[in-house]
Protein backbone atom coordinates (compact mmCIF):
# COMPACT_ATOMS: atom_id res chain seq x y z
CA UNK A 1 0.00 0.00 0.00
CA UNK A 2 1.37 3.42 -0.96
CA UNK A 3 2.09 5.92 1.78
CA UNK A 4 -0.41 8.37 0.31
CA UNK A 5 -3.14 5.74 0.60
CA UNK A 6 -2.20 4.98 4.19
CA UNK A 7 -2.36 8.64 5.16
CA UNK A 8 -5.73 9.20 3.48
CA UNK A 9 -7.18 6.14 5.19
CA UNK A 10 -5.88 7.28 8.59
CA UNK A 11 -7.46 10.71 8.17
CA UNK A 12 -10.80 9.33 7.04
CA UNK A 13 -10.96 6.59 9.67
CA UNK A 14 -9.98 9.00 12.44
CA UNK A 15 -12.58 11.48 11.20
CA UNK A 16 -15.23 8.74 11.15
CA UNK A 17 -14.48 7.85 14.79
CA UNK A 18 -14.68 11.49 15.84
CA UNK A 19 -17.96 11.93 13.97
CA UNK A 20 -19.47 8.93 15.75
CA UNK A 21 -18.16 9.95 19.16
CA UNK A 22 -19.11 13.65 19.04
CA UNK A 23 -22.50 13.26 17.36
CA UNK A 24 -23.83 10.73 19.87
CA UNK A 25 -24.21 8.07 17.17
CA UNK A 26 -21.63 5.94 18.99
CA UNK A 27 -24.35 4.98 21.51
CA UNK A 28 -25.76 2.67 18.82
CA UNK A 29 -22.56 0.64 18.95
CA UNK A 30 -20.86 0.96 22.37
CA UNK A 31 -21.53 2.03 25.94
CA UNK A 32 -21.45 5.68 26.94
CA UNK A 33 -18.33 5.16 29.08
CA UNK A 34 -16.29 4.37 25.94
CA UNK A 35 -16.76 7.80 24.34
CA UNK A 36 -13.42 9.24 25.59
CA UNK A 37 -11.57 6.27 24.09
CA UNK A 38 -13.24 6.81 20.73
CA UNK A 39 -12.36 10.52 20.76
CA UNK A 40 -8.77 9.80 21.76
CA UNK A 41 -8.35 7.08 19.14
CA UNK A 42 -9.76 9.25 16.36
CA UNK A 43 -7.57 12.21 17.34
CA UNK A 44 -4.42 10.06 17.48
CA UNK A 45 -5.11 8.57 14.04
CA UNK A 46 -5.56 12.01 12.47
CA UNK A 47 -2.44 13.31 14.24
CA UNK A 48 -0.36 10.40 12.94
CA UNK A 49 -1.61 11.04 9.41
CA UNK A 50 -0.84 14.77 9.63
CA UNK A 51 2.70 14.07 10.92
CA UNK A 52 3.30 11.56 8.11
CA UNK A 53 2.00 13.97 5.46
CA UNK A 54 4.17 16.81 6.80
CA UNK A 55 7.24 14.57 6.81
CA UNK A 56 6.56 13.48 3.22
CA UNK A 57 6.21 17.10 2.12
CA UNK A 58 9.53 18.03 3.71
CA UNK A 59 11.22 15.15 1.90
CA UNK A 60 9.40 15.79 -1.36
CA UNK A 61 12.43 17.00 -3.39
CA UNK A 62 12.55 15.43 -6.87
CA UNK A 63 14.81 12.39 -6.83
CA UNK A 64 17.86 12.45 -9.13
CA UNK A 65 17.53 10.35 -12.25
CA UNK A 66 19.51 7.09 -12.02
CA UNK A 67 20.59 7.67 -15.62
CA UNK A 68 22.04 11.08 -14.84
CA UNK A 69 23.87 9.77 -11.77
CA UNK A 70 25.52 6.93 -13.71
CA UNK A 71 26.49 9.08 -16.64
CA UNK A 72 24.61 6.86 -19.09
CA UNK A 73 22.32 7.93 -21.89
CA UNK A 74 18.56 7.61 -22.31
CA UNK A 75 19.19 4.95 -24.97
CA UNK A 76 21.18 2.91 -22.43
CA UNK A 77 18.34 3.17 -19.93
CA UNK A 78 15.83 2.06 -22.57
CA UNK A 79 18.03 -0.90 -23.41
CA UNK A 80 18.24 -1.86 -19.76
CA UNK A 81 14.46 -1.71 -19.42
CA UNK A 82 13.98 -3.83 -22.52
CA UNK A 83 16.44 -6.39 -21.20
CA UNK A 84 14.69 -6.48 -17.85
CA UNK A 85 11.34 -7.07 -19.53
CA UNK A 86 12.78 -9.89 -21.63
CA UNK A 87 14.13 -11.51 -18.46
CA UNK A 88 10.64 -11.58 -16.94
CA UNK A 89 11.05 -8.49 -14.74
CA UNK A 90 8.47 -5.77 -14.20
CA UNK A 91 8.82 -2.63 -16.25
CA UNK A 92 8.57 0.61 -14.25
CA UNK A 93 7.58 3.93 -15.80
CA UNK A 94 7.69 7.31 -14.07
CA UNK A 95 8.43 5.75 -10.69
CA UNK A 96 5.42 3.44 -10.51
CA UNK A 97 4.46 -0.05 -11.55
CA UNK A 98 1.52 -0.44 -13.89
CA UNK A 99 0.59 -3.80 -12.40
CA UNK A 100 0.25 -2.48 -8.84
CA UNK A 101 -2.96 -3.42 -7.06
CA UNK A 102 -5.61 -0.87 -6.27
CA UNK A 103 -7.41 -3.11 -3.79
CA UNK A 104 -6.30 -1.08 -0.71
CA UNK A 105 -8.75 1.62 -1.79
CA UNK A 106 -11.53 -0.86 -1.02
CA UNK A 107 -10.77 -0.12 2.63
CA UNK A 108 -12.48 3.22 2.06
CA UNK A 109 -15.88 1.55 1.72
CA UNK A 110 -16.53 0.96 5.45
CA UNK A 111 -15.27 4.47 6.21
CA UNK A 112 -17.62 6.01 3.67
CA UNK A 113 -20.44 3.89 5.08
CA UNK A 114 -19.95 5.56 8.46
CA UNK A 115 -20.24 9.01 6.90
CA UNK A 116 -23.11 8.29 4.51
CA UNK A 117 -25.19 5.61 6.27
CA UNK A 118 -26.60 5.79 9.79
CA UNK A 119 -27.82 2.30 10.76
CA UNK A 120 -30.47 2.17 13.50
CA UNK A 121 -29.89 0.64 16.91
CA UNK A 122 -30.72 -3.04 17.37
CA UNK A 123 -34.38 -3.74 18.00
CA UNK A 124 -37.18 -6.30 17.90
CA UNK A 125 -35.51 -8.59 15.36
CA UNK A 126 -32.56 -9.07 17.71
CA UNK A 127 -34.89 -9.87 20.61
CA UNK A 128 -36.83 -12.43 18.59
CA UNK A 129 -33.66 -14.23 17.51
CA UNK A 130 -32.91 -15.13 21.13
CA UNK A 131 -34.91 -17.51 23.31
CA UNK A 132 -33.39 -16.37 26.57
CA UNK A 133 -33.86 -13.46 28.95
CA UNK A 134 -30.48 -11.97 29.81
CA UNK A 135 -31.36 -11.22 33.42
CA UNK A 136 -31.60 -14.94 34.18
CA UNK A 137 -27.79 -14.96 34.17
CA UNK A 138 -27.58 -12.24 36.84
CA UNK A 139 -28.80 -14.20 39.84
CA UNK A 140 -28.37 -12.07 42.93
CA UNK A 141 -30.26 -13.91 45.66
CA UNK A 142 -31.74 -11.53 48.24
CA UNK A 143 -29.04 -8.88 47.93
CA UNK A 144 -31.35 -6.24 46.42
CA UNK A 145 -31.49 -2.65 47.60
CA UNK A 146 -34.84 -1.55 49.05
CA UNK A 147 -37.20 0.04 46.56
CA UNK A 148 -38.15 3.69 47.06
CA UNK A 149 -41.54 4.32 48.62
CA UNK A 150 -42.81 6.26 45.59
CA UNK A 151 -46.27 5.42 44.34
CA UNK A 152 -44.80 4.56 40.93
CA UNK A 153 -41.26 3.16 40.97
CA UNK A 154 -39.20 3.66 37.75
CA UNK A 155 -37.07 0.61 36.94
CA UNK A 156 -35.00 -0.60 34.05
CA UNK A 157 -36.38 -3.71 32.42
CA UNK A 158 -33.21 -5.55 33.39
CA UNK A 159 -33.71 -4.77 37.08
CA UNK A 160 -37.41 -5.55 36.85
CA UNK A 161 -36.76 -8.98 35.32
CA UNK A 162 -33.93 -9.79 37.73
CA UNK A 163 -35.97 -8.87 40.80
CA UNK A 164 -38.95 -10.82 39.56
CA UNK A 165 -36.88 -13.93 38.92
CA UNK A 166 -34.49 -13.92 41.88
CA UNK A 167 -35.75 -11.73 44.71
CA UNK A 168 -37.23 -14.22 47.16
CA UNK A 169 -38.59 -11.41 49.31
CA UNK A 170 -41.14 -10.49 46.63
CA UNK A 171 -40.24 -6.80 46.78
CA UNK A 172 -42.14 -6.09 43.54
CA UNK A 173 -45.38 -7.75 44.62
CA UNK A 174 -48.22 -5.19 44.79
CA UNK A 175 -45.87 -2.40 43.70
CA UNK A 176 -46.60 -0.18 40.70
CA UNK A 177 -43.58 0.30 38.44
CA UNK A 178 -42.81 2.24 35.27
CA UNK A 179 -40.78 0.58 32.53
CA UNK A 180 -39.37 2.08 29.34
CA UNK A 181 -38.71 -0.06 26.28
CA UNK A 182 -39.81 -0.99 22.78
CA UNK A 183 -42.61 -3.25 21.58
CA UNK A 184 -41.77 -6.76 20.38
CA UNK A 185 -44.30 -9.14 18.85
CA UNK A 186 -43.83 -12.89 18.66
CA UNK A 187 -46.74 -15.05 17.56
CA UNK A 188 -49.71 -13.88 19.65
CA UNK A 189 -47.64 -12.31 22.44
CA UNK A 190 -46.57 -8.71 22.89
CA UNK A 191 -43.45 -7.93 24.92
CA UNK A 192 -41.81 -4.86 26.35
CA UNK A 193 -38.07 -5.22 25.74
CA UNK A 194 -34.65 -3.64 25.91
CA UNK A 195 -31.18 -4.83 24.91
CA UNK A 196 -28.37 -4.92 27.46
CA UNK A 197 -24.71 -4.57 26.52
CA UNK A 198 -21.47 -5.13 28.41
CA UNK A 199 -19.30 -3.04 26.10
CA UNK A 200 -20.75 -2.90 22.58
CA UNK A 201 -23.69 -3.90 20.40
CA UNK A 202 -21.88 -7.10 19.40
CA UNK A 203 -22.64 -8.62 22.82
CA UNK A 204 -26.22 -7.31 23.05
CA UNK A 205 -28.65 -9.59 24.92
CA UNK A 206 -32.40 -9.08 25.31
CA UNK A 207 -34.43 -8.52 28.46
CA UNK A 208 -38.20 -8.56 28.13
CA UNK A 209 -41.49 -8.79 29.93
CA UNK A 210 -44.78 -10.16 28.59
CA UNK A 211 -47.41 -7.40 28.53
CA UNK A 212 -51.07 -8.07 29.35
CA UNK A 213 -54.08 -6.05 30.48
CA UNK A 214 -54.41 -3.74 27.46
CA UNK A 215 -55.17 -3.84 23.75
CA UNK A 216 -51.77 -3.35 22.13
CA UNK A 217 -52.99 -3.67 18.53
CA UNK A 218 -52.31 0.01 17.81
CA UNK A 219 -48.66 -0.19 18.82
CA UNK A 220 -46.30 -1.12 15.96
CA UNK A 221 -43.26 -3.31 16.48
CA UNK A 222 -40.22 -1.33 17.70
CA UNK A 223 -42.43 1.49 19.01
CA UNK A 224 -40.90 2.94 22.17
CA UNK A 225 -43.28 3.26 25.11
CA UNK A 226 -43.51 4.01 28.81
CA UNK A 227 -45.64 1.39 30.53
CA UNK A 228 -47.01 1.58 34.09
CA UNK A 229 -48.29 -1.52 35.80
CA UNK A 230 -47.59 -4.43 38.13
CA UNK A 231 -45.85 -7.78 37.87
CA UNK A 232 -47.79 -11.02 38.18
CA UNK A 233 -46.09 -12.67 41.20
CA UNK A 234 -44.33 -15.92 40.37
CA UNK A 235 -44.73 -15.46 36.61
CA UNK A 236 -40.98 -15.59 35.85
CA UNK A 237 -40.01 -19.25 35.89
CA UNK A 238 -37.33 -21.44 34.41
CA UNK A 239 -39.87 -22.96 32.02
CA UNK A 240 -40.57 -19.59 30.35
CA UNK A 241 -36.91 -18.44 30.43
CA UNK A 242 -37.65 -16.14 33.38
CA UNK A 243 -39.89 -13.81 31.38
CA UNK A 244 -42.26 -12.12 33.87
CA UNK A 245 -45.83 -11.13 33.06
CA UNK A 246 -46.46 -7.40 33.36
CA UNK A 247 -50.07 -6.25 33.79
CA UNK A 248 -50.14 -2.83 32.14
CA UNK A 249 -52.33 -0.08 33.55
CA UNK A 250 -51.19 2.79 31.32
CA UNK A 251 -49.00 2.83 28.23
CA UNK A 252 -47.69 5.91 26.39
CA UNK A 253 -45.77 6.01 23.10
CA UNK A 254 -42.53 8.03 23.31
CA UNK A 255 -39.62 8.95 21.09
CA UNK A 256 -36.59 6.63 21.36
CA UNK A 257 -34.05 7.72 23.99
CA UNK A 258 -30.58 8.77 22.90
CA UNK A 259 -29.11 5.70 24.56
CA UNK A 260 -31.29 2.76 23.58
CA UNK A 261 -29.30 0.11 25.47
CA UNK A 262 -29.22 -0.80 29.14
CA UNK A 263 -25.81 -1.24 30.73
Amino acid sequence: MRRETQNVLLVLLGGALLKLALSGTYLRYVKESLQPWLVGTGAVMILLAVVAIARDLRRGQPAASPVAESGGTAEDAAGDNAGGAAAGGHVHHDGHEHGSSRSPWMLLLPVLAVFLISPPALGADTVNRSDRNAAQESKAGNGFAPLPKDEVVPLTIGEFVTRTAWDDSGSLNDRTVKLTGFVVRKEQNVYLARLTISCCAADAAPVKALMTGQDFAGLPTDQWVEAVGRVVPGSATRENAYVPTFTVRDITPITPPEDTYEG
